[in-house]
């Protein structure tokens, strides 16, 4: 299992990358995604929510079962991948580079501290 240093990580299994315009790219962990099985389905975010820390941004469906996707920080949503409506199975091939879920404009980024590093993060799913 693919656990990627610079990410931040939450209880409920997304990942949050600060990228370098300030704004933070959020997925679904490795785990997360080996979990789920195969997955046939991505309701996607909705544009512009404001979003809380655990506040449901969207659903993932597999062919077995569904998980909520939930907001690792707060901020508005201001991109989505497209990509994941025509592709979801980038989420089982690629969950922490193509099939990243939604760009944040945080609210606060000293919210990231929050959340898991990649060493806590193993320790969470062990």
């Amino acid at each position: 299992m693919h656990i990627p240093e610079q990410l931040k990580y939450s209880a409920t299994h997304q990942w949050a990358r600060l990228e370098s315009d300030g704004t933070i790219l959020v997925g679904l962990t490795d785990f997360a995604q080996q979990e789920l099985g195969d997955i046939v389905f991505v309701e996607h975010p909705k544009l512009w929510d404001k979003l809380t820390p655990g506040m449901q941004i969207c659903i993932v469906e597999s062919v077995s079962s569904a998980a909520e996707v939930y907001a690792p920080v707060s901020g508005e949503v201001i991109a989505i991948n497209d990509k994941l409506e025509e592709h979801p199975e980038l989420l089982n091939d690629d969950p922490y580079d193509r099939a990243w879920i939604c760009r944040i404009d945080p609210k606060d980024i000293a919210e990231l501290d929050l959340l898991m590093d990649a060493k806590a993060y193993h320790l969470h799913i062990v």
